[in-house]
C-alpha cells in the first residue's frame, strides 16, 4: 500500500520520516525528550527541521475524525492543539500494516500535569489547574463542544502569570454539535470530576503531591467553579428600568474575567418598568486582545492583564495620560518590556516565556521591596530575578528552535 498523507500545512520533510517503523521503535534521531501525559496510544514527540511535533498512532477513522475536529476548533479560536495531517497506508519492512499516524503541532512551553509536579509545583497550585481545566471545558460548552474525556490527562497546561491556561490536547472522543443540552454539559463536568479524582488518587500513590490532599475537595472544585463562571457568562437577569447602569455593570464583571461581549439581548417588558438581560456571545481574551493591539505581543490572557497593569503604573508614573494610548503604550514596551527581555541570557530563555519571566519580576520587585522597606527598581529587579531565581528553574522549552 501507498504511504497517503493528508496535510494541512505540509511540510515535505515529514515524508522522510521511519514511517515504515512501529512509532515505539523510533530513535533520537527524530524523538526529543519532552514529557509526554498518559494515554492509551504510543505517543512520541519529535522534531523535523527545526519544529517539534506529537505524533500519535491510531485507527484510522479515529485519526481523520480528530484531525477535522482539531481544525474546526482551530477554526472557531479555541485553545486546542494545532493539527498537522494524517498518515495511513504504513507498512513495515515485511509488508505488514502499521497503525495510522495523527500529527500535531507540539505546543511551545507547554507541560502534561504529571510534569508540572517535576518542575516545582506543589498541592498547593491544584485549584489553579482546576480553574484553568473549568475555563477551558467552559468555553469548549459556548462553542457547543462535547468533551466527553474530561481529565488532566487530555490537557497541557501552559504557565499564565502565576496560574494556568489549558489547552485541549486529545479531542478524539469531542463532539461540535448544533447546540449542547444542559444534560450533556452536567454529563461532561461529572466525568471531569471522576477522572480528575482518580488522577489525584494515582498523583498520591505516585507520591507526587501528600496524603493530606483531600481529593474530593479538589473536585468539588471543578463542579463549583463550573457553575459560578456559566452563570456569570449565560445568566438571565432582570432589574428595572431606574437601574439601567447594571448592564455596563454586567459588562464589567465579564471584563474582569477576562471574556469579552460580542452581544447582549436586552428586553423590556411592555410599559418598560422592567429590563432583562443575557450575554448572547462571550469570547476569552479581553485583555490578551487590547495588549496585542497596543504593543503586538501576543500572551496569555492573564499575563496580559498583567502586563497592562504594568503598563498603567508607567503611564501615570510619566505623566503620559494626556498622549495617544498607543504613543504611550510603545513607549512602555521599547523603555521597559523590551529592555528587561533582552537582560535574559540565550541559555535562560527556555525556562519560562518571556511574559511570565515579566510576571515573575514583577512578583520578585514586590518581595524585594518589602525587605528593603522601600521601592525597588524594575531593571535592579531584573537582575537579581535572572540570577537567584530564573537560573535555577528547569528548562520547559526542550529542544526548542535554534536561536
Amino acid at each position: 500500500m501507498a504511504l497517503h498523507i493528508v496535510a494541512s500545512r505540509p511540510d515535505p520533510a515529514v515524508v522522510g520520516l521511519p514511517w515504515s517503523t512501529p512509532l515505539e521503535d523510533w530513535s533520537e534521531e527524530y524523538v526529543v525528550p519532552l514529557p509526554r501525559g498518559l494515554s492509551r496510544h504510543v505517543v512520541r514527540i519529535i522534531r523535523l527541521r527545526g519544529r517539534t511535533y506529537a505524533v500519535k498512532e491510531t485507527q484510522e477513522d479515529i485519526a481523520f475524525r480528530e484531525y477535522r475536529l482539531l481544525r474546526d476548533l482551530q477554526r472557531l479560536g479555541l485553545p486546542a492543539v494545532q493539527p498537522v495531517g494524517v498518515v495511513t497506508g504504513r507498512e513495515d519492512a515485511q509488508g505488514e500494516p502499521l497503525p495510522c499516524a495523527l500529527m500535531t503541532e507540539h505546543l511551545a512551553f507547554s507541560l502534561p500535569y504529571r510534569a508540572l509536579f517535576t518542575h516545582g509545583m506543589t498541592a498547593d497550585n491544584l485549584p489553579s489547574l482546576v480553574d484553568a481545566l473549568v475555563v477551558l471545558l467552559v468555553r469548549l460548552h459556548l462553542a457547543d463542544f462535547y468533551w466527553g474525556d474530561v481529565s488532566l490527562s487530555n490537557v497541557l497546561f501552559r504557565r499564565n502569570a502565576g496560574g494556568f491556561a489549558a489547552y485541549l490536547v486529545d479531542a478524539e472522543t469531542g463532539e461540535l454539535r448544533p447546540s449542547l443540552s444542559r444534560q450533556m454539559r452536567a454529563y461532561d463536568v461529572q466525568v471531569g470530576c471522576e477522572n480528575v479524582f482518580a488522577e489525584l488518587l494515582d498523583l498520591q500513590a505516585g507520591g507526587a503531591i501528600g496524603t493530606t490532599v483531600e481529593a474530593h475537595e479538589i473536585v468539588a472544585l471543578i463542579q463549583k467553579r463550573y457553575d459560578e463562571l456559566w452563570s456569570e457568562l449565560t445568566e438571565l437577569e432582570e432589574f428595572g428600568a431606574d437601574e439601567m447602569w447594571r448592564i455596563e455593570q454586567r459588562i464589567e464583571r465579564l471584563n474582569d474575567l477576562g471574556f469579552d461581549v460580542d452581544e447582549l439581548d436586552i428586553v423590556t417588558d411592555f410599559h418598560g418598568d422592567q429590563v432583562r438581560i443575557q450575554p448572547k456571545v462571550v469570547e476569552l481574551g479581553h485583555h490578551r486582545r487590547e495588549l496585542q493591539s497596543l504593543t503586538g505581543l501576543n500572551v496569555e490572557e492573564a499575563q496580559a492583564r498583567r502586563l497592562l497593569n504594568d503598563m498603567a503604573s508607567f503611564i501615570a508614573h510619566y505623566d503620559l495620560g494626556r498622549e495617544d494610548r498607543a504613543i504611550a503604550a510603545n513607549r512602555w514596551l521599547i523603555e521597559v518590556y523590551e529592555p528587561i527581555i533582552a537582560m535574559v541570557p540565550p541559555e535562560a530563555r527556555g525556562k519560562l516565556e518571556p511574559a511570565e519571566i515579566f510576571h515573575e519580576i514583577l512578583v520578585h520587585r514586590w518581595y524585594l521591596s518589602e525587605r528593603a522597606g522601600h521601592e525597588i527598581g524594575i531593571f535592579e529587579t531584573a537582575r537579581d530575578y535572572i540570577d537567584t531565581v530564573l537560573a535555577g528553574k528547569p528548562d520547559e522549552l526542550v529542544a526548542a528552535e535554534d536561536r
